[in-house]
């Protein structure tokens, strides 16, 4: 497994909801300069732009200024436009960002309330993607009767200066690195898989590595506002997005209108303790599908406990790290790539049952359903072509933190501790936090807490057993952010929005709509 990857969505054509498949979120950002100085741009009469580290509103007004030449793309409605922004926000008369924009106007009847921006995660989650094929037609309809649905894909990602690193033959290779080394051999093998991955990056993407941290992400989601012409951004960010709204809110307080952070995350926290929560999380998950495949038949894992799941399952990775599994085409099913397919069915319940057959048909000898997750995880389509992913989701994170370590050492001192958070995931959820040690560009962010003091309220939704954003990282979002009130969702999977429970759509739509957050603590099952 590769837990570099963050919350990539998987989309479901059934219901709202959205997942991420796998990863070790990694938090972090900067805070930024002084915004006090404000222009109005033409257009737009109580938008602004910002103005920080020297630089001045005239030489961002242009930006602010632009117009969108909107055009059809996709799906009857749908309409795409490129937004410009500076590369460097520090040098904004220099090169500029080419950044895909995508929206569905609203549908009526009813007053247009705004622009509703959609993030589904990541780092590295294609928002426009995320649009084309779920939100622009299956949000709730009264929110898609009173908003434009609009995503942009950040910097980095997809459509938008997007990051690559590897050919495809190099990144099957390189996912198939062996993380749970055993000895020195081992370790220097990953080790040189990471720098080899990080070469690649700044040998294809040197010129826009240094500029793809969600700072910058932010300040362009400000430009787009203007743009759009709110004076205020509306906003629902899942996962990694909501990282993403609020350094939004930090940089600009006085521009927050109605925003959803679901699935969140905690900014203050150290990448190192970042794995370490994301591997407990992850084992909770576990537990919970376990608790749930032991009471029936076809369980691969026994029908006797919980903790005897965890031990075949643990088992089953040892034997295939040994020899592994045929799964009917030139690549076998690897430790690493098992171990990917497990933790990817880990987001969502509705995975389950996929996962129980997936793992019978390997433990019988067949290892292509369980490559099929893995790949799924990955975005490895069938052809054999991966998306930009991965090395989208490497790049940000890299930049947004500083690593969880720096040398193998480290990690091998670690490791104990990890495992004790997690018996099954920890020694592999250990050392695929060393990815970020040979990063070719010094990280800008620094965690720290967010308090966006002056905003408008903001909506921070948890879920109690989510594996990639525990819900302590909420319930500590809730409480930085000077006006967050939070909502919890007591169930299984990643994020809460759309997922089933009438109690948390209700409450999200109707501070969508009307502006009013649910009372403070407010509990749904």
């Amino acid at each position: 497994m590769d837990t570099r990857q963050r919350l990539r969505i998987r989309f479901r054509t059934s219901a709202l909801a959205f997942t991420a498949a796998a990863g070790m979120l990694i938090s972090g950002c900067s805070g930024g300069g002084s915004l006090s100085e404000a222009f109005t741009p033409s257009g737009s009469s109580t938008a602004s732009a910002p103005v920080g580290g020297g630089v001045s509103s005239a030489e961002l007004k242009p930006f602010y200024a632009q117009r969108l030449a909107w055009r059809d793309c996709g799906a009857p409605g749908f309409q795409c436009a490129t937004l410009k922004a500076p590369l460097d926000y520090a040098k904004p008369t220099g090169p500029s960002a080419e950044l895909a924009v995508a929206r569905v106007k609203a549908t009526g009847p009813g007053k247009r309330i705004g622009s509703l921006l959609v993030n589904p995660g990541g780092p590295g989650g294609s928002a426009i993607s995320y649009l084309q094929a779920y939100a622009g037609l299956a949000y709730p309809a009264p929110v898609r009767a009173q908003y434009d649905m609009v995503a942009i894909d950040p910097r980095g990602v997809a459509r938008s200066e997007p990051v690559e690193c590897l050919d495809d033959k190099g990144m099957d290779a390189y996912t198939q690195t062996d993380q749970t080394p055993d000895g020195r051999a081992e370790i220097s093998r990953l080790s040189t898989a990471y720098k080899g991955f990080a070469a690649g990056c700044e040998k294809r993407s040197a010129s826009v590595l240094p500029y793809v941290s969600t700072v910058e992400a932010a300040r362009d989601m400000d430009i787009l506002r203007s743009v759009l012409g709110d004076a205020k951004l509306s906003y629902v960010g899942a996962s990694y997005g909501t990282f993403l709204g609020a350094t939004y809110a930090e940089l600009f307080p006085d521009r927050v209108g109605r925003l959803v952070l679901d699935g969140a995350m905690d900014p203050s926290l150290q990448a190192r303790q970042v794995n370490r929560d994301q591997t407990e999380g992850f084992e909770t998950a576990f537990k919970s599908f376990a608790a749930d495949c032991v009471q029936r038949p076809d369980c691969p894992l026994g029908t006797t406990s919980a903790a005897d799941a965890a031990d075949r399952l643990k088992a089953f990775f040892t034997k295939v790290d040994a020899a592994p599994v045929p799964a009917g085409e030139s690549r076998e099913l690897t430790e690493s790539l098992a171990t990917t397919g497990v933790i990817a069915a880990m987001y969502d319940e509705g995975a389950w049952p996929q996962l129980r057959e997936a793992l019978s048909q390997a433990m019988s000898g067949d290892g292509s359903a369980l490559l099929a997750l893995s790949d799924s995880y990955y975005e490895r389509d069938p052809d054999g072509a991966y998306a930009n992913l991965m090395y989208a989701n490497a790049a940000v994170n890299c930049l947004d933190t500083p690593p969880a370590f720096t040398t193998p050492d480290e990690v091998a001192t670690a490791v104990a501790d990890f495992e004790k958070a997690s018996p099954v995931f920890g020694k592999g959820f250990a050392w695929a936090s060393l990815n970020c040690a040979y990063w070719p560009v010094r990280a800008t962010g620094t965690p720290h807490r967010i308090e966006a003091k002056g905003a408008a309220p903001i909506l921070v939704v948890g879920t109690t057993r989510d594996p990639a954003t525990p819900y302590k990282w909420a319930q500590a979002l809730a409480e930085q952010l000077s006006s967050g009130t939070l909502l919890t969702y007591d169930g299984d999977g990643h994020t809460a929005y759309g997922r089933g429970s009438d109690c948390i759509d209700t409450a999200i739509n109707t501070y969508l709509l009307e502006g009013t957050p649910p009372a403070e603590n407010k509990r749904c099952t």
